[in-house]
């Protein structure tokens, strides 16, 4: 019968156990949107949390990313159009 060489460390011997205490963590829906997210958190799809809106979302960013970019670009243009104008 086999016997074991050495002496198995503590370190080795208790992480088998390490993860028996693990659950399940508990999913519900977000009262705004519905999709899933854990409870005591704000939700990453509309930003709500217990009905008030305390995030901004990435959707959200994008859109006043691209209107202050089109302001930019407008900006510009009209300066090259005065520009140009003046040196005509």
């Amino acid at each position: 019968m086999p016997v074991p060489k050495r002496k198995r460390s503590r370190a080795r011997r208790d992480s088998r156990f390490a993860n028996k205490g693990l659950q399940v963590k508990a999913i519900t829906g977000c009262s705004n949107c519905t999709s899933p997210l854990i409870p005591h958190s704000a939700c990453k799809k509309c930003g709500f949390y217990k009905g008030a809106k305390v995030l901004t979302t990435k959707a959200e960013r994008m859109v006043k990313r691209l209107s202050v970019r089109s302001k930019k670009d407008a900006a510009k243009k009209a300066a090259a159009d005065a520009k140009r104008e003046q040196a005509e």
